[in-house]
């Protein structure tokens, strides 16, 4: 079978022919129907190597941790499942018995050190392929939703709605705001989150007209990059400053912008991670600030985006790609020429 696999690092990934995998006990071999290529991707084949310590992600192996896809096989004592079912795939694998995984947050597995990988598509083989192997309780059912825009979800769905259900309290109540900073796949799909699961007023702002545009679309109030965008900001707010900002680009003049707008007692979030820096002090950030970052999400919260999407109340923007413009989708995402997300049907894609 066909896949996009990284080889070495600081080396682009290639389309290459591999074995169709077995499912072991307890797995599922996945035909896939979505894999969507993320930023996190590029970082690892880009920007990572052997100096950084991070073993779980040496190469070499598949990329791909948004995944959808039908049960093909049952590995021996998978039960409750039947083929053809889709599902979503939650990536992260952690021990399986620390306290964090034991609530379904592998994402902070507290034996992370001895795991041989990180996550389905980070360490292990993902879902840039035909097929991949999920261990059976990483799945979570789509039912008759299309399974081949659902694959953002599993990050870019999952993670925007797990900073936003942890900044609920702050939003909780009438007259409250919240900030999307960075349109890209994850924070077009934090605008509908927030429309939601909130009656927040969303404020949205990017660079790209365009991606202004999707975002008022789904109910958001733009604000354009450049200058004036911090007062227009406060202006919007009524100068009290936003309650609730949560940043999806993550360089240090984005985490600058969140600071200079959260209100008095509010909660910034930075969710990307593009490492940027922010030298705080105490008269820097309003009073009682919660300034904080996250990481991806718990399985039972992808449970929730998918309920979400089952609904029709989020929906991932995509572009999709065959096997064969796989890595076409990577170079745009380097670019920067993508709004939404780039999804990869490694098996074609119905009509």
């Amino acid at each position: 079978m066909r896949a996009v696999v990284f080889e070495k690092w600081k080396t682009p990934p290639t389309v290459s022919e591999v074995d169709k995998p077995t499912p072991g006990p307890g797995e599922v071999l996945l035909k896939v129907a979505g894999a969507g290529a993320c930023h996190s991707d590029v970082a690892v084949y880009q920007d990572y190597d052997e100096s950084m310590g991070m073993t779980q992600l040496e190469p070499s192996y598949i990329l791909g941790h948004e995944t959808s896809g039908w049960i093909e096989e049952l590995g021996e004592g998978v039960t409750g499942l039947a083929k053809g079912d889709a599902f979503l795939v939650y990536g992260p694998i952690g021990c399986g018995h620390c306290a964090p995984c034991s609530r379904g947050q592998d994402t902070y597995c507290e034996n992370v050190a001895d795991m041989p990988y990180m996550a389905s598509g980070l360490g292990r083989d993902g879902g840039m392929a035909e097929y991949m192997t999920v261990p059976a309780r990483n799945l979570v059912p789509l039912g008759d939703a299309d399974p081949y825009a659902a694959a953002p979800l599993a990050d870019a769905g999952l993670t925007p709605y797990h900073a936003i259900k942890l900044s609920l309290p702050k939003l909780a109540g009438g007259g409250k705001t919240a900030l999307v900073i960075g349109l890209g796949g994850l924070g077009l799909v934090a605008v509908q989150i927030l429309k939601a699961i909130t009656g927040a007023t969303v404020i949205a702002t990017d660079m790209k007209p365009e991606a202004m545009a999707r975002a008022e679309e789904f109910g958001a109030v733009t604000v354009p990059g450049g200058e004036g965008q911090a007062d227009r900001i406060r202006e919007l707010t009524g100068g009290k400053g936003v309650t609730a900002v949560f940043d999806f680009v993550g360089v240090a003049p984005t985490i600058a912008l969140a600071a200079s707008v959260v209100a008095r007692q509010g909660r910034l979030t930075v969710v990307g991670i593009a490492g940027g820096e922010f030298a705080w002090n105490f008269f820097k950030v309003p009073y009682e600030v919660d300034f904080t970052s996250t990481y991806w999400g718990t399985i039972e919260e992808l449970h929730e985006v998918a309920a979400l999407y089952r609904a029709g109340q989020i929906s991932p923007d995509v572009e999709y790609y065959e096997m064969d413009d796989a890595l076409e989708a990577y170079r745009k995402l380097e670019a920067g020429e993508l709004s939404g997300r780039a999804v990869v049907t490694p098996n074609g894609r119905a009509a």
